[in-house]
């Protein structure tokens, strides 16, 4: 998406640790003509599979995903990190390392919200080294729905998640995949 790879290049910024900071534009301060752009763009690419629920991570994965739901016209739901006294006992869980916070969460989503009749886009701001989606497509598989594939805005691609994601079968799109970065170049899949 060229639009997104515009604003990658004039206001991401990297740094350690292949980070790549853009929460300028996607996940703190957000742009929200860019996520029209790319709810739209992910609704195109899977609409014809019969999604009904659109699955993601808290917290920056939430205004990616509710963009695509609405363009969707179905539910979004998200997997919480932190167990609290409002969330029900049935739930399905898993553990997912954050590469960015360098720790492991345990997440939940309720069972009242996902089942087997249900048809799964998981769809989150990052991909990286992949455990985020694999934690989510974990709840899936718990679940008993249909997972169709997973759509993330930048996909960081030297980083492998991708590619391990796909050599399991599973579709992923990126809007935006980086092949590699440094302090002053960011190269794009073309």
């Amino acid at each position: 998406m060229e639009l997104l790879q515009k604003k990658i290049l004039k206001y991401g910024r990297v740094f350690d640790g292949n980070i790549l900071k853009v929460d300028s534009f996607l996940n703190h301060q957000v742009d929200i003509n860019l996520l029209t752009k790319v709810g739209e763009q992910f609704a195109k690419q899977f609409k014809a599979h019969g999604v009904t629920k659109i699955l993601t991570i808290e917290a920056s994965g939430i205004i990616v995903a509710a963009f695509t739901a609405q363009k969707l016209n179905v539910p979004m739901l998200f997997a919480k990190k932190t167990q609290s006294k409002n969330l029900s006992s049935s739930v399905y869980t898993t553990h997912v390392m954050s590469y960015t916070h360098g720790k492991v969460y345990d997440i939940f989503v309720e069972k009242e919200y996902l089942n087997a009749n249900d048809t799964v886009l998981i769809v989150d701001d990052f991909l990286a080294n992949g455990q985020a989606l694999l934690g989510l497509i974990d709840i899936v598989k718990q679940s008993g729905a249909k997972l169709v594939g997973c759509g993330v805005a930048i996909e960081k691609g030297f980083q492998g998640g991708g590619d391990k994601l796909r050599s399991q079968g599973i579709r992923v799109e990126s809007l935006a995949c980086i092949d590699s970065m440094t302090d002053n170049t960011l190269v794009f899949r073309q």
